[in-house]
């Protein structure tokens, strides 16, 4: 009887925690317009905190800072049937759970904030893959001749690669996001926040050829407002943007150092080489934290040093 009614009682808790999770994703939804994948990442990781408290007959409102912790270890630790969670997993739980109980806070549904002195493991930082100028060279040269399909993959490849676009923000261009009198491109990047960001020359001509000999072909006189599409002219998905890009680098060697993504790295970490400012290669990359910019500056002094060691005459002993 005891069980039945601590069953009962978890269930309560577990309803009345999905109310609180569906509040606080509107907030975030409205308020601080974030992505709907965020959303989504948000929402799993609080039901899954939702299921650890009903299990202890907690509410969130009750959670103390050993709840949270606990349910935090857990996850490190792993058990039976989970596999120990990542530590760039788990300080993005974290991170999900200080901003949940911020949001509780300012509802006035909590006087204290139980994440305060919540500590999550130190994630590392990983060097994203870049790719030399030789080699972004050979890439952009890959999609060649007059074939609409062609002029399309070279415009696309030479617009990534010219203004750092993240994959979304790439397939999501419409006709008017591009001036090419001003030379300036608008990009919708995460929280449907808009930037502009310049568009140099070679890109500028691939995409006067697309525009002019290649997507007319492929629209076949339809109103289509996106800029890049397939070959039924339709608006280019994710994945076709994927395939093309691997197509391209598979026939470029390149196979084994590219993703999409790859080009946006590579278009940040050029321009901090080549002199660029540490604040304006954020602003073109749309990051709302220079923290996050300033992993290129690490990546640049590592390329530095290859550099200097295999150039260098007297870099190693002999």
């Amino acid at each position: 009887m005891a069980t039945i009614e601590r069953s009962r009682v978890g269930e309560g808790v577990e309803q009345r925690f999905e109310h609180l999770v569906l509040d606080f994703l509107a907030y975030l939804e409205f308020e601080r317009g974030l992505s709907r994948n965020t959303l989504e990442a948000y929402r799993s990781d609080l039901l899954q905190l939702g299921r650890f408290l009903a299990e202890r007959g907690v509410s969130a409102i009750e959670a103390r800072s050993a709840d949270l912790s606990d349910f935090l270890t857990g996850l490190a630790t792993g058990d039976a049937d989970h596999r120990p969670a990542s530590p760039a997993t788990i300080h993005r739980k974290s991170a999900c759970l200080r901003s949940f109980y911020r949001h509780l806070r300012r509802e006035g549904l909590r006087e204290s904030d139980p994440t305060a002195t919540l500590s999550a493991p130190r994630r590392s930082r990983k060097l994203p893959q870049v790719l030399t100028r030789g080699e972004v060279d050979r890439l952009l040269g890959q999609p060649h001749g007059t074939d609409p399909r062609a002029l399309r993959d070279r415009a696309l490849l030479e617009l990534m690669y010219a203004c750092g676009l993240r994959a979304s923000e790439a397939i999501g261009l419409e006709l008017g996001d591009v001036d090419r009198d001003e030379r300036v491109l608008r990009a919708c990047g995460k929280g449907s926040k808009e930037r502009l960001v310049p568009v140099g020359q070679a890109a500028l001509r691939a995409l006067r050829f697309y525009l002019e000999r290649g997507r007319p072909a492929l629209v076949k006189g339809s109103t289509e407002a996106h800029l890049f599409v397939n070959f039924r002219g339709d608006p280019l998905t994710r994945q076709g943007l994927y395939k093309i890009v691997r197509r391209h680098a598979t026939t470029a060697g390149l196979a084994d150092r590219m993703s999409p993504h790859t080009l946006r790295h590579t278009f940040a970490t050029h321009l901090l080489a080549g002199g660029c400012d540490l604040r304006s290669v954020q602003e073109m990359l749309g990051h709302a934290d220079v923290s996050t910019t300033q992993l290129y500056t690490h990546l640049s002094s590592e390329r530095l040093k290859d550099v200097y060691f295999r150039a260098h005459p007297r870099a190693i002993a002999r």
